[in-house]
C-alpha cells in the first residue's frame, strides 16, 4: 500500500512542480489551461493520498522499534518515542558524516521524524497559498484575508513559490538520505523488490 503511495506522491509532486514552473514561466504557448488543470488535479490527488496516509497510520501494523521487533499501528513510528530520546544530535552528526556509528533508534530516526512530520504542513501550505491565489478561489473569505495579511496576491505567490523550492529540496535529500548506503529503498519502490531484512547502517 506505501508502495503505491509512494508512487502517486512522486508523479504528482513532479506534475504540480513543472506545472508550477510552466505557469509562472509559460516557455512553450498554447498549453496555460491544460497546466493549469494538471496543476490542480495534482494536488487533490495528493491531498486525497495525504488523508489516505494518514489514516492508514492508525489501522496499518507495523514494526515500530527494529531493537524489540515491538508492532503498533503505524501511527507510533512518527510520534515522539523512548528509543528517541537524546538522539538529535548523533543523528545530526551521523548525517554529516561526524559519526560512523548510527545512533540507536527506532523505525525512524529523530531527524526522519522530523522532516515526514512537516511534510504534510509543506503540502497543506502550497495548496492553501494556491487557492489563496487562484481567481475562482482568492475572494472566499479565508483566503482573500490570508492574501490582504500577508501584503496582497503578489506576495503569497512568492511564499507559494517558495514553499515549492523547499518541496523540491526536501525530495531531493530525502533521495539521497534514502540511498546513502545502499539502493534497497529504490528497489522496493521501483522494482517492488524488497530484500530479507538485516542489521546494517541506514
Amino acid at each position: 500500500m506505501f508502495v503505491v503511495q509512494h508512487w502517486i506522491n512522486m508523479v504528482c509532486i513532479l506534475a504540480f512542480i513543472l506545472s508550477g514552473l510552466y505557469i509562472h514561466y509559460p516557455f512553450v504557448p498554447g498549453f496555460m489551461n491544460v497546466m493549469r488543470g494538471l496543476h490542480f488535479v495534482s494536488i487533490y490527488v495528493v491531498l486525497i493520498n495525504l488523508v489516505v496516509r494518514f489514516i492508514a497510520a492508525f489501522f496499518v501494523k507495523d514494526v515500530v522499534d527494529p531493537s524489540t521487533g515491538e508492532t503498533k499501528a503505524d501511527i507510533y513510528s512518527f510520534l515522539p518515542q523512548k528509543s528517541n530520546r537524546h538522539q538529535f544530535w548523533p543523528w545530526v552528526k551521523y548525517y554529516l558524516f561526524f559519526k560512523k556509528d548510527v545512533p540507536i533508534s527506532a523505525k525512524y530516526g529523530v531527524l526522519q521524524k522530523i522532516s515526514y512530520d512537516l511534510v504534510p504542513l509543506l503540502i497543506l501550505a502550497a495548496a492553501f497559498t494556491g487557492f489563496s491565489i487562484y481567481p475562482v478561489t482568492m475572494q472566499l473569505p479565508l483566503f482573500n484575508w490570508a492574501y490582504q495579511a500577508v501584503g496582497g496576491p503578489m506576495n503569497m505567490r512568492v511564499i507559494h513559490y517558495f514553499i515549492m523550492w523547499i518541496i523540491v529540496i526536501f525530495t531531493l535529500v530525502h533521495l539521497y538520505l534514502a540511498n546513502i548506503y545502499n539502493f534497497k529503498p529504490s528497489k522496493l519502490i521501483f522494482l517492488w523488490k524488497e530484500e530479507p531484512a538485516k542489521a546494517e547502517k541506514k
